[in-house]
């Protein structure tokens, strides 16, 4: 199953030392027909490792390559597609990721993974999860300004009531409880209540909010905290209500979509909440612009792209901001912070930006990925130092 793309995530690609390291990025499409051309271009690049891998001295890739190729003719696997899709091998290692965006072709064989593509889009704030619900069930949701898909959910989520409460559910024949009883008649009560009345009412109430516990616990467990993405809830007023008393979710954003999801199309439900996630990014990336020239005022930040990578892997980088799809050429070096744009490049001259954001991630320090109309300088970067 694909993995959920978070920090986390990202430090065990990063932590992988058994070599040869794969990485393979490409463009993926949702709808057919489009989408019937992926699987050939995938092909061609997992052909282009294989070339990488023989160019540098590899003997026997069988192994290797061979998760890489089971996926070439899987009908399934080619039909959840999204915007984009990364694969990682390495001896005794295989991940992949689909990608909220597009991303460039490319086949990497190096001594580590080729993460920036991921640190990019992990790292852009416009993303953000969706939870919709209902009296039966749940779906999952993650997207950004241009969409959202469906999350596939992992063992341990419910997508039920019934995943949920099992056998504990209460049933829809009986007037009350589980043993045929409703709280009249085990008081003893005169008049009691049948079917469908205040007894049952109250097992169902009872029902829901058992439900809504066990999906706030393992959507905050599974998804929330681990991407640290804003959470939006989509449901019925009433729904709505019962939730925010019962979440401990501290992601969950204060405006929800009071609308029942199951009756909502992909669109509207896009359109629905990226009006309510909009504020939310505006409002997070003006808070850097402002820290940003507060903080350059005091000599605490720069805009110099050789100063920043010296400040880096110094430790003094608590927040790195990054222009979205630009890149600069240049010169670098991690062990002494050398990042120099580069007069004359060619195709294996390395991006700037994409290095100053792999090194601040390493060394413990943010990255926000600014779109072009709101980046503070002119450079395509700009660091906040802790000190």
């Amino acid at each position: 199953m694909p993995a959920t793309l978070t920090r986390q995530t990202l430090k065990e690609l990063l932590a992988v030392k058994q070599t040869p390291c794969l990485s393979l990025f490409q463009p993926t499409h949702r709808s057919f027909p489009e989408r019937e051309q992926d699987p050939i271009r995938y092909k061609h690049l997992v052909r282009q490792l294989e070339d990488a891998l023989k160019a540098q001295g590899y003997g026997d890739t069988t192994e290797l390559l061979k998760p890489f190729k089971a996926l070439v003719d899987s009908v399934d696997f080619w039909n959840f597609n999204r915007d984009g899709l990364a694969i990682f091998g390495a001896p005794g290692y295989f991940q992949i990721f689909r990608l909220p965006r597009p991303v460039p072709e490319l086949a990497v064989a190096n001594d580590r993974m080729h993460v920036k593509p991921l640190l990019r889009i992990a790292q852009s704030s416009d993303r953000y999860q969706i939870l919709a619900v209902t009296l039966e069930a749940i779906t999952l949701y993650e997207g950004n300004r241009d969409g959202i898909s469906e999350v596939q959910l992992v063992e341990g989520v419910p997508k039920t009531i019934q995943d949920a409460l099992g056998h504990d559910l209460t049933e829809k024949t009986q007037s009350g409880f589980p043993q045929g009883y409703s709280r009249a008649s085990e008081r003893g009560d005169s008049m009691q209540l049948e079917a469908g009345g205040a007894g049952r009412q109250a097992e169902v109430d009872r029902d829901r909010e058992r439900f809504f516990r066990e999906i706030d616990r393992a959507v905050l467990e599974h998804y929330s905290r681990p991407s640290g993405l804003p959470l939006i809830l989509a449901g019925l007023p009433e729904h709505q209500a019962v939730f925010r008393r019962l979440t401990h979710n501290e992601h969950l954003l204060p405006t929800g979509i009071e609308n029942d999801p199951s009756l909502m199309k992909p669109d509207q439900l896009r359109e629905k909440s990226w009006a309510v996630m909009q504020p939310v990014y505006l409002k997070r990336l003006s808070g850097f612009i402002d820290q940003y020239g507060e903080s350059h005022g005091q000599g605490l930040a720069t805009d110099q792209i050789e100063e920043i990578g010296h400040s880096i892997v110094e430790g003094r980088v608590a927040t790195l901001l990054v222009e979205a799809e630009r890149a600069i050429p240049g010169q670098t070096d991690p062990s002494q912070g050398k990042a120099m744009p580069a007069s004359e490049q060619s195709a294996n001259t390395p991006d700037l930006l994409d290095e100053l954001t792999v090194w601040a991630f390493e060394h413990g320090g943010d990255v926000v990925v600014v779109p072009k109309e709101r980046m503070p300088t002119q450079t395509g970067v700009a660091a906040l130092y802790r000190y």
